[in-house]
């Protein structure tokens, strides 16, 4: 029994030694990675460079810190346009009274959904469609996200000092219950092993990763891009558009914006599972090949080195005491350290003043194997139904 412990041990070692240098080559980027952005001042030469456009179905509960943010955003923003999708909460009241305060912003009906289209990439093209064509840059924000004061001004200096064509933003996460701080960080964990952190160079165009919460490009680019077309029939759009254009040749940012930008993405766990869960596999901007090329090293890396510790540690209690089965310890403790260290990285990526359990933070390790299930789950399918809305274009 002692050979077949050995020989599994060795295998398991050989299957996870490949996915652990990856991780290493990716992580090991974060000391060279583009710093956190600040917020900024405008300076007069950028006086309406920016069309905001902000998507929404029903979002009357969690819109008004989103309008707020915008409204103290400096004279860089020259219009706010709300594409509303026919919401029945009252959204677009919300929108025309802060209009009444701030000219800036306006409202817009987008046209019925084309069958070919999934409904947040057909909001914000139909916002660019009619966005000034005098604003030189197209900022995409969501409506549960909550703009700091001088956001767009550290976007544009961002952008115009770096030559970036397309920069977008990971924001801090608000979040409030013990479930919601157990499971999210183990979601979030699986964009860090397969990007690396933010503010790192991607790999290829295959690998650049973007957020469509605060989503900014050059119109000059979405002009090329036909707007949004391109990611029409994409769940993760943001992803898919990112994608396009870094194949163009476009720069393309990915850049942390902990602190100027906060977002309320869900409400508990449970929703946290459903929603953000069924999109994280991205492969809606990555071929067959890559999806389950990325599954398998969230498994080797992410899912499996707790239940590999225990068994490994089970063996040598159990006598088994062989030099694959102590390797195999060695290796999976380390991934296990390597996880805790990155929960104090991405700590300032949450806001912890609203929390009633932030504790349970530190112990999202052991959340990982569920995250990469979810991961499992949303690669073998694809939604037929995203916010109320049946898609009968996609089969299966």
């Amino acid at each position: 029994m002692a050979v077949g412990i050995s020989g599994l041990a060795l295998l398991l070692l050989l299957a996870q030694l490949p996915a652990v240098a990856i991780l290493l080559s990716r992580l090991l980027q974060a000391p060279r990675r583009y710093p956190p952005l600040q917020p900024l001042q405008p300076v007069p030469d950028w006086l309406g460079k920016v069309s905001v456009i902000v998507p929404t179905l029903n979002e009357a509960a969690r819109i008004a810190p989103c309008l707020s943010g915008l409204g103290q955003q400096s004279y860089e923003l020259r219009e706010v346009i709300v594409v509303d999708s026919r919401s029945t909460d009252g959204t677009p009241a919300l929108v025309e009274a802060a209009q009444k305060r701030d000219p800036r912003f306006r409202v817009i009906t987008d046209d019925p959904l084309p069958p070919d289209w999934v409904g947040r990439p057909w909001a914000l093209h139909t916002g660019f469609l009619h966005s000034s064509p005098q604003s030189e840059w197209i900022l995409g924000i969501d409506a549960d996200t909550q703009p700091q004061p001088g956001l767009i001004a550290s976007l544009i200096a961002t952008a115009e000092q770096q030559n970036y064509d397309l920069v977008s933003l990971s924001p801090q996460f608000i979040l409030k219950d013990l479930g919601e701080f157990w499971l999210q960080p183990a979601l979030l964990i699986t964009l860090v092993y397969r990007f690396g952190a933010t503010g790192s160079d991607a790999e290829s165009a295959e690998r650049v990763m973007a957020n469509g919460q605060c989503f900014l490009c050059r119109r000059s680019l979405l002009v090329k891009l036909s707007g949004y077309s391109s990611a029409r029939k994409s769940f993760c759009d943001d992803v898919t558009l990112a994608r396009n254009a870094a194949q163009m040749g476009a720069k393309v940012g990915f850049l942390d914006g902990a602190k100027l930008l906060k977002v309320r993405m869900y409400e508990g766990a449970l929703e946290t599972w459903r929603e953000w869960g069924r999109s994280l596999d991205l492969k809606d901007a990555a071929s067959a090949s890559q999806k389950w090329g990325d599954l398998a090293f969230l498994m080797a890396v992410q899912g499996l080195p707790l239940l590999l510790t225990l068994v490994s540690l089970g063996c040598l209690g159990l006598g088994f005491v062989t030099l694959p089965v102590q390797l195999l310890l060695g290796l999976n403790l380390s991934l296990l350290l390597i996880r805790l260290a990155l929960c104090w990285a991405i700590a300032p990526s949450y806001d912890f003043g609203q929390a009633k359990a932030s504790w349970s933070f530190w112990l999202s390790p052991l959340a990982d194997p569920l995250a990469v299930y979810r991961i499992w789950l949303s690669s073998s399918r694809r939604p037929t139904q995203w916010r109320g809305r049946n898609y009968a274009f996609i089969k299966g």
